[in-house]
């Protein structure tokens, strides 16, 4: 009798014990994840983009976000993964504000084995990173110089112009991406004096806008046109990085530029003002980068590094539409070659908005005349 109750007593515990281990085992399957995006700044209209389309994206998959902006301030940005990482994040999906300023942060998140996945810029100095999403950055430029090389045929051009060059933040790594792509496109025609950069700044350094904003490239302009453009001199061609800056140039061009033509523009981002500029013609060009897009192929990412999975080249054939490269040579971070997966950008031009209104992300307003969110 005694051991008939003996065992019962530990059926009765092993059920108790078993019925707490799956208990516990749907708790924790059950349990959400939360995922920390670190956006750059919410005053250029993409990064806004970008950071409600992550967001989105991973609450409707069930996932915990914590989304903060930096105000482009480096030292902001790491004090908000920093408590990132303290408040218990599962994975960091990080825009840098200045991808050399984040690697003493990140050791946190290599000591509690948090994931880190790069978004758009390339984080530097550190063995913390684990992915890269972004564009194929080099394309970007060289897409640009193809244009100007194109629209004013400089293979076989007997005329000659003057082009000036504004890039991106010297603290954003893709702005030396974009402009060495640019520039190398269009070097042979410089050095065989087809095209002529009266200031003088041929380097990255020399081009650099602080912080991308519009108000520094209006300013730099302003003091290019009264420096090399003040006696009839035309300016032909300004090979802008992206929109933000192409905005400043265009500003200071209706306000301060003497010349009688309209210098070809280009840009990157397909940011409204921009795209209402390519309709009146004031900017010629943007490079677009569907950010929704973008934002799918990092949910992608970080779902499987959530889900204990390990991204491999195998995932970039599976975004359907969105042309997608795996590559894992290109992109060095000073510490190591880091995996990436880059997506292909695409020239807009006025003969070809549709294909903005196409993505979903923009419609036509109600004269079909320019461009406006569609959500």
């Amino acid at each position: 009798m005694k051991k008939i109750i003996a065992a019962a007593s530990a059926m009765a515990i092993a059920c108790s014990l078993a019925s707490c281990s799956a208990k516990e085992k749907e708790t924790k399957e059950t349990e959400k994840k939360t995922i920390g995006i670190s956006m750059p700044s919410q005053s250029l209209e993409r990064w806004n983009s970008d950071g409600s389309s992550l967001k989105a994206q991973f609450e409707k998959a069930g996932y915990s976000v914590d989304l903060r902006f930096a105000e482009d301030n480096a030292d902001k940005q790491n004090e908000d993964i920093s408590g990132m990482i303290n408040d218990g994040a599962d994975l960091l999906l990080i825009a840098a504000v200045d991808g050399n300023t984040l690697s003493d942060t990140l050791v946190q998140a290599k000591d509690k084995e948090i994931p880190v996945v790069a978004y758009d810029r390339l984080i530097m100095n550190t063995d913390a990173l684990t992915y890269y999403v972004s564009f194929d950055n080099l394309t970007v430029g060289k897409l640009q110089g193809e244009y100007i090389r194109d629209q004013l045929h400089l293979m076989s051009a007997t005329n000659e112009y003057n082009i000036e060059f504004v890039a991106g933040d010297a603290g954003d790594n893709n702005a030396r991406y974009f402009f060495n792509g640019a520039y190398d496109t269009l070097k042979p025609y410089i050095d065989k004096g087809t095209l002529h950069i009266l200031s003088g700044r041929n380097t990255f350094e020399q081009v650099a806008t602080k912080d991308w904003t519009t108000a520094n490239a209006e300013k730099t302009m302003k003091d290019t046109l009264a420096s090399y453009y003040n006696d009839g001199k035309s300016l032909d061609i300004v090979l802008c990085s992206n929109d933000s800056t192409a905005l400043g140039v265009e500003n200071a061009l209706d306000s301060d530029y003497k010349g009688g033509n309209t210098p070809l523009i280009t840009g990157q981002d397909g940011d409204l003002a921009n795209l209402a500029n390519i309709v009146d013609g004031k900017q010629s060009m943007t490079v677009y980068k569907n950010v929704h897009d973008e934002a799918a192929v990092a949910f992608g990412v970080c779902k499987m590094l959530l889900d204990g999975s390990i991204p491999t080249s195998k995932l970039a054939e599976s975004f359907g539409d969105i042309k997608v490269n795996y590559d894992s040579e290109s992109y060095n971070n000073g510490v190591r070659y880091i995996q990436s997966y880059l997506l292909v950008p695409y020239v807009i031009t006025k003969e070809n908005l549709q294909l903005l209104v196409d993505t979903g992300v923009f419609k036509w307003d109600s004269e079909n005349k320019y461009l406006e969110a569609a959500e």
